[in-house]
């Protein structure tokens, strides 16, 4: 039978408030629990674009991101180590790979998620041909580039110098960094006059910030790969996993190009 009583329509009305004040409950308490904190260690050359894709990500996401910059190889013995890492953007494919052989990365969790890019910089104007020709006049006492032995930059560079037949003669000329941060820094304090730095250090809007540049054709050394991995701390954590799929989304690749890497 339905209630006849003259105070059904204020029992609704109660009802209708009662859930609706549940819910709102029930939302600002879940909200805190659903939000989480990524830790994130990468790559030195990287940082110039973290700002920006933390800034997206944790707009759209809710999540917060934690990020450790260094070299890859440090940060590689770091994991190693038990540093509780969740996420690893290496500067390299080789270390990612080898964490995952060590299963201290999630298997099939590796992309590329950028593609460096080098660049033979000066912080004076004209200083740098737009060919590169400097490095064979030789009029500079100073180059600057990563440590070949432990960062992919390095090793480009010297690639590079190999491929013109310019490594034995300019060797004596090196100032090395740890990595390719440290590279810059040598170059933009004037301890070295100009040297082989990631272009996204010097590049944005389409163009250098500063100086001048020899932007190295790719086909002279082997593709700077960087690789993503989730790591074994990340492995039941669902906003490291959220990163990870916001870094192979169009809002982050546009990011990643306009700073002057390659996808």
């Amino acid at each position: 039978m339905s209630d006849p009583s003259p105070l059904r329509p204020l029992r609704l009305l109660m009802y209708t408030l009662i859930c609706a004040l549940v819910s709102a409950l029930l939302l600002l308490w879940t909200g805190p629990v659903l939000a989480a904190e990524v830790r994130v260690a990468v790559a030195s050359n990287f940082a110039p674009v973290m700002p920006a894709l933390a800034e997206r990500f944790e707009r759209d996401s809710g999540h917060r991101l934690q990020v450790s910059l260094g070299a890859s190889g440090k940060i590689y013995a770091q994991i190693r180590h038990g540093a509780p890492f969740e996420v690893f953007l290496s500067a390299d494919a080789d270390k990612p790979a080898q964490l995952e052989r060590d299963g201290l990365a999630m298997p099939g969790s590796r992309f590329t998620y950028a593609l460096g890019r080098l660049v033979l910089w000066s912080p004076r104007p004209g200083a740098v041909d737009a060919e590169g020709a400097v490095l064979a006049r030789g009029d500079f006492r100073k180059l600057a580039l990563a440590n070949p032995r432990v960062a992919p930059y390095g090793q480009a560079a010297v690639e590079i110098l190999r491929a013109r037949g310019l490594l034995e003669a300019l060797q004596p000329r090196f100032v090395m960094g740890e990595n390719i941060a440290q590279a810059y820094k040598f170059v933009a304090s004037g301890n070295a006059e100009l040297g082989f730095v990631a272009l996204s250090q010097v590049w944005q809007g389409g163009r250098l910030t500063s100086g001048s540049g020899w932007i190295v054709p790719a086909a002279l050394h082997a593709p700077i790969r960087q690789e993503a991995a989730l790591l074994e701390a990340g492995r039941h954590q669902p906003a490291a996993r959220a990163f990870l799929a916001f870094l192979r989304s169009p809002a982050a690749h546009a990011i990643i190009q306009a700073h002057g890497y390659g996808l």
